[in-house]
């Protein structure tokens, strides 16, 4: 009776294998979206003017518009999902959105998470202080000497960590990280911080909407290339998004929208 047993459990665990070798491969987050006819997009809609909320609430801006662009050109509808900035990888990585887009820049610590499609522009990073602002920043690492304020989850977040508290220069508690760039601002603008860390672009528009404001400092630290966070894997997704941001990089349309946006 035992040998029986045991042969029939052989035997079953054989057709089990089988079975899970002839099952088909799950589908693509392409094929998902392509059968659904709708793309869901997440991105952080207060970091002007790559995304934000204009006044009549609808999504507006840089990255908005290519995404618009890039959707109609996959043949499907495009919804948005505005988030904190520091949720949009792991809302991708399970599976919540199908992909992000948000002023991200490559690092090789969300690389490990997620994957991203070929650069579709590049930036830089900028110091945003009060007018009144009476220090002196040569340096990148000078900005150690001030009170920061930075959006949490940005590779300015990442600097100013990395570079800075971690290299001994200066106290975290002299760090606060916002969930919007325009709570920073607000700080600045009322003496909490002394400077805020963002994209040059970002920082050129807290200017224009809050006034008071001035760049002290403009460089490539952690910024350049900017990027779509996708999922992790998926070539066929990461394949059509970036034959679409060729195809849009070739005509002009991109530039057009630098000019539109970028150009003061």
């Amino acid at each position: 009776m035992k040998k029986v047993s045991v042969a029939l459990m052989l035997m079953f665990l054989v057709a089990s294998a089988l079975v899970a070798c002839a099952s088909p491969e799950a589908d693509s987050v392409l094929d998902k979206i392509q059968e659904a006819g709708t793309v869901v997009v997440g991105t952080s809609a207060d970091y002007p003017p790559y995304e934000y909320v204009d006044e009549s609430g609808n999504f507006a801006g840089f990255d908005i518009e290519l995404m618009t662009e890039i959707a109609k050109r996959m043949d499907v509808e495009l919804e948005w999902t505005d988030m904190p900035f520091d949720s949009l990888i792991a809302a991708v990585q399970e599976g919540k959105i199908d992909m992000s887009i948000s002023c991200f820049n490559y690092s090789e610590e969300r690389d490990e998470k997620v994957d991203f499609s070929d650069a579709y522009y590049t930036s830089e990073d900028a110091f945003l202080v009060a007018e009144d602002f009476a220090g002196t920043i040569t340096n990148a690492e000078d900005v150690a000497n001030f009170k920061i304020g930075v959006q949490s989850g940005t590779v300015q977040d990442e600097w100013v960590t990395t570079e800075l508290i971690d290299a001994g220069l200066m106290e975290e508690s002299n760090l606060s990280r916002y969930e919007r760039v325009d709570q920073a601002a607000m700080d600045l603008q009322a003496g909490r911080i002394e400077v805020i860390v963002a994209d040059s672009v970002p920082a050129q528009a807290l200017m224009g909407q809050f006034g008071g404001f001035k760049i002290v400092f403009e460089d490539m630290l952690y910024t350049g290339p900017i990027n779509i966070v996708l999922p992790e894997g998926d070539s066929e997704l990461q394949e059509r998004v970036n034959s679409i941001i060729a195809e849009l990089q070739s005509e002009g349309f991109i530039d057009d929208l630098a000019v539109k946006y970028f150009s003061d």
